[in-house]
């Protein structure tokens, strides 16, 4: 915008007192609507531009003006979060819009509607700030309610509005310099001044000259003549001039403009001049463009349309059109014979038909470039070194400018999509990139119809395929059916059996207390001791249902499996009696695993006592162990992770499972056994055993023919820990407590009561907590606590580990005893506790717990 050029504050452009040669300026100055430039280079942002409608409106004259900071029309009454608004931004350097309170010379107050803008320099850095200014007093008093009928004044504020609009759109084209050209014609002279921005749009230089004649000629040929006319419409109607057409850069290049302008009239009503701006969108109407022709093409890949040449043609004409070329087609390749073979192409008006077979090298070299994968392009056969020689030939069929866009598959030339026109023709990346698309489009819906011939052809196996694949999903629906029970009866026995454990903690503790304290009484002692038996046996249940829920309380350790089977040989021999064989084969070299020993032993003793059951007559068992890597397929057919793993396999020869027991064997309170000779838990126990252990349990029987069920464990890479299996045995401690502080943490109640009678009765000083908070609340009122005893899960946000943990930051020798009616893994991360903290499972005996306390207190005195 030549008028606002960064040229200083002492430029007489900016200063007003020109000779009034440039258009922008001069119209700045004959507006009737108040304008000033301020320069925020400048201290204070001092007024350096000011116009005639400006000292109308306040009263002062220019000299008066000029130098001075805006806010010398303020006063009293001015609002100063207005103020504020503008210095903010002017120090942000943004655009601003409100009403101000302003004051005359004279004194009179009128209200001024502002519109102020940032205006940059070519360095992109804020040159001047450019303020239209608009009384609105009137318009003011109207909004508060004073109406008035006077029409002049009713016409008046239009005026004044429709000023305020076209302040507004000046300014925003002003300051949208980085995106709209702008430009001005003088419709006497045919004089056309266009910003740098304006002159790119039409591709030519921004720092020559640029002439109307020159824009004109700019224009394609073909929307020349619809350009004038809109022109001539809007001189003679008024309208706003709003068109979009073509340009013939100086390369060559095609573009395409944008162009809003409006007319302004002298007084007399004489069209004077067009204003406006113009925009490249070139990119716009590309991909306008480009998206109509890719979606015809699908129509096309997708209508009823059998023929592929056909498709193939539709794709070529749709694009021959699109990039406005003398001709489009579509042929498949020879490489061998370096020929090409169109069934049909699309022509322009006066173009031949190239339909047929062609030979390259007629034409040229460039066949060597296509073998290779490579696009041939040339703007003009007559300069390109692969058809000099054979530019006449070239230009005989239409075809001086090129396009030859191989299509490959396989990494092999199989067809050619190819663009011809009778002239010289640059070729623009955008163009390359549809034609690429479209050539690989056309491709595809092309083969697509090949394909769906031999589809057809195939639709007969198809049903069976169907058939095959509906049943092994079926089968992997089942399985996944299956999963899912024993996931959702896992999750409610377990429930069960932790708040059974509880109940269970409390009636064992109480009938144990009440044999102490009556155990003269042989009468009571005996129901006691009926008492405590029913106890322990409905215990042995819920830890069954704990282990087949995978949530009994583990102690994992490094095991040899067949060391561990060796040791308990014997007990295996007495339980299954002489009339079964046992036979023990230990494999080679067994890795070790990480699992409890004791569960281990007991899952192991578990299906021998199974598979006894199975042979009443006698007959043969077998322990055998072995190592085992499943691959991925493997271990998915199995429901396992892939990895390397020790399997325990125990066999009979016995009666067999039929597949519908097999289907719920693991299931708890499943048995096929008579009523009271077994639980259904044997089995679901050790498929517990072996999933919390990361493993997994396999059954393979068939009636008549025997039972084999494998435990498959994790190998644990690292060695065997020397002595893990050793251990003091409680009984071994006897020591009686001296006054120690032990804290007691459980919800239970009745649990919390009998673990503190028990602890008092040893001789130790006991403090109770229901919950986590409350714990740590004594803990801090408390250093000389040496034991906590806390259940694990517990309310109030905290459970037993977080607990512990909060407890021996305060208390580092702190030793812990874990209580719990299940194995809370989350919370104890089992198998890794640090040194000084011990579970101990509910329910338990009272003396049990009283020597695990005692060995826990005696460790802190060594």
């Amino acid at each position: 915008m030549p008028a606002f050029q960064a040229t200083g504050s002492d430029d007489p452009r900016i200063q007003g007192s020109d000779d009034g040669t440039d258009p922008f300026v001069a119209a700045v100055r004959a507006t009737r609507m108040p304008m000033v430039i301020t320069d925020p280079r400048q201290p204070d942002n001092p007024i350096v531009f000011v116009n005639d409608a400006f000292c109308r409106l306040s009263g002062y004259e220019r000299a008066e003006i000029l130098g001075r900071n805006c806010r010398f029309l303020q006063g009293p009454g001015t609002d100063r979060e207005a103020v504020r608004q503008i210095r903010e931004a002017i120090e942000a350097r943004r655009s601003v819009q409100l009403d101000l309170l302003n004051f005359r010379k004279n004194g009179e107050a009128f209200w001024n509607r502002l519109l102020l803008g940032p205006v940059t320099g070519p360095d992109g850095e804020v040159a001047y700030f450019f303020a239209s200014q608009v009384d609105v007093t009137l318009e003011r008093e109207r909004v508060q309610g004073l109406e008035s009928s006077n029409a002049a004044l009713t016409a008046e504020l239009a005026d004044r509005v429709r000023a305020v609009r076209n302040g507004e759109a000046r300014l925003l084209a002003a300051t949208s310099a980085g995106e709209l050209g702008i430009w001005d014609l003088d419709l006497s002279t045919r004089e056309l001044s266009a910003s740098e921005h304006c002159k790119l749009n039409f591709g030519r230089d921004a720092a020559a000259p640029f002439t109307y004649s020159e824009l004109l000629e700019a224009v394609h040929p073909d929307d020349r003549a619809r350009m004038r006319a809109a022109v001539a419409e809007t001189v003679a109607s008024g309208k706003d001039y709003r068109i979009e057409y073509r340009v013939v850069r100086p390369d060559g290049r095609l573009g395409w403009v944008r162009i809003h302008a409006r007319l302004e009239r002298s007084i007399d009503g004489q069209p004077l001049r067009m204003a406006g701006v113009s925009q490249d969108i070139s990119q716009e109407m590309i991909a306008r463009r480009r998206a109509e022709l890719l979606e015809s093409l699908d129509r096309y890949a997708y209508a009823v349309i059998d023929d592929p040449a056909e498709i193939a043609f539709r794709a070529a004409e749709a694009l021959g059109r699109t990039l406005d070329v003398s001709r489009a087609g579509y042929g498949t390749i020879n490489k061998q014979q370096e020929t090409i073979t169109i069934e049909r192409d699309w022509n322009a008006p006066g173009i031949k038909t190239l339909a047929g077979t062609l030979r390259f090298r007629d034409y040229g070299s460039y066949i060597e470039d296509l073998k290779r994968g490579e696009t041939v392009i040339f703007a003009d056969a007559r300069v390109d070194p692969r058809t000099r020689a054979t530019a006449d030939a070239l230009i005989a069929i239409s075809a001086q400018s090129v396009v030859n866009m191989p299509v490959s598959e396989d990494g092999d030339l199989v067809a050619l999509l190819y663009l011809n026109h009778a002239t010289a023709r640059p070729w623009t990346p955008d163009e390359l990139s549809l034609v690429r698309e479209v050539a690989h489009r056309t491709r595809q819906a092309v083969e697509r119809r090949r394909a769906e011939q031999k589809l057809r052809e195939l639709a007969a196996s198809l049903e069976s395929q169907v058939k095959e694949r509906t049943t092994d999903l079926m089968k992997i629906e089942a399985a996944l059916r299956q999963s899912q029970k024993m996931e959702a009866v896992g999750q409610l026995t377990g429930g069960l059996a932790h708040d059974f454990n509880n109940l269970l903690g409390a009636i064992s503790g109480s009938l144990e207390m009440l044999k102490r304290r009556l155990q003269d009484d042989p009468a009571v002692a005996r129901y006691v001791d009926i008492g405590q038996t029913a106890t322990r046996r409905a215990a042995g249940l819920t830890h069954r249902l704990l282990a087949f829920s995978r949530q009994q309380t583990l102690e994992p350790r490094i095991i040899c499996v067949n060391g561990l089977i060796a040791d308990f040989e014997d007990l295996v021999r007495r339980t299954i009696g002489p009339q079964v064989v046992l036979e023990v084969l230990p494999g080679t070299e067994v890795w070790t695993v990480s699992a409890d020993p004791g569960q281990l032993e007991n899952a192991i003793l578990n299906l021998c006592i199974n598979a006894r059951d199975a042979m009443p007559e006698g007959g043969r068992l077998v322990i055998e162990t072995a190592n085992r890597s499943l691959d991925e397929h493997t271990a998915s057919a199995q429901e396992m992770l892939p990895g390397q793993y020790v399997s325990v396999c125990v066999s009979d020869n016995g009666c067999g499972m039929p597949a519908d027991v097999i289907a719920r064997a693991f299931d708890p309170f499943f048995t096929t056994k008579p009523i009271g000779l077994g639980t259904g838990l044997g089995l679901s126990m050790v498929y517990g055993f072996a999933r919390q252990s990361g493993g997994h349990a396999r059954i393979c029987s068939e009636v008549g023919r025997g039972t084999t069920v494998c435990v498959y464990l994790p190998r644990h890479d690292g060695e065997m820990e020397p002595g893990a299996r050793a251990a003091r045995p409680l009984e071994s401690f006897n020591v009686s407590g001296t006054g120690e502080t032990v804290l007691v943490v459980d919800d239970e109640s009745s649990m919390r009561m009998l673990m503190a009678e028990a602890l008092r009765e040893l001789g130790y000083t006991v403090l109770e907590a229901a919950n986590g908070p409350r714990a740590i609340e004594i803990v801090q009122a408390n250093r000389s606590i040496v034991l906590l005893v806390t259940d694990v899960g517990l309310p109030g946000g905290m459970n037993g580990r977080h607990v512990a943990d909060a407890a021996r930051a305060m208390i580092p020798k702190l030793q812990v005893l874990f209580v719990t009616g299940y194995a809370e893994t989350a919370a104890l991360s089992h198998g890794h506790l640090p040194t000084g903290m011990q579970v101990l499972t509910k329910p338990f005996d009272l003396t049990a717990f009283g020597q695990r306390v005692q060995a826990l207190v005696g460790s802190t005195k060594h």
